[in-house]
């Protein structure tokens, strides 16, 4: 198990250029679709969980499901797996992007790179906005959270048009969500 879990982290750190949204595909297709270490369900939770304790998403997501499956040294194993790979890229394209920064192929990689990053992230946000809004089994306006729906809304608005602290808004939205589960369910 250690060694499936270093491995799977080690594919999804080798290959989630642009960062830990762009890796979500990446750990939803090995852990949710692959192993079925977690569910669709538990994966978003995964998710939050990832994204309100400090540092990047992908480190936490490889220590929270090493844990999940075989506790310490599982953690210990996917963390390494996920942090490996970056580190020695990035020590290696330090080194070339000091000493090839002014040549035309290396802006022409780094432009060529972007649309697939951005396109990674646009995809990890579609299967959350997917799981958040719709019952996991159908997508469909009869499935509809239509609660959680009003409070995206409200979030997104807000943030545009405030300057309020995002933690704020985040605790406000999960309060309000408590709230109206609470009074209509």
């Amino acid at each position: 198990m250690l060694i499936n879990l270093f491995i799977s982290f080690l594919k999804i750190g080798l290959f989630s250029f642009g960062g830990g949204y762009a890796a979500l595909p990446l750990i939803q297709e090995e852990v949710v679709n692959l192993h079925h270490w977690l569910s669709l369900s538990e994966f978003n939770d995964l998710i939050t969980i990832s994204q309100m304790t400090p540092g990047p998403i992908a480190i936490n997501s490889a220590t929270f499901v090493g844990t999940r499956i075989a506790g310490f040294p599982g953690a210990l194993a996917a963390t390494f797996g996920c942090v490996l790979p970056s580190s020695i890229i990035v020590g290696g394209i330090s080194y070339f992007y000091n000493k090839y920064k002014d040549l035309d192929a290396m802006t022409n990689i780094l432009n060529f790179l972007r649309p697939a990053i951005v396109s990674m992230i646009l995809i990890a946000g579609i299967s959350i906005l997917q799981t958040a809004f719709f019952d996991v089994k159908a997508i469909s306006l009869a499935n509809m959270d239509w609660i959680m729906l009003a409070i995206f809304i409200i979030s997104l608005f807000t943030m545009f048009k405030s300057k309020i602290d995002p933690i704020k808004i985040m605790l406000f939205c999960g309060l309000l969500y408590l709230v109206t589960n609470f009074l209509f369910y």
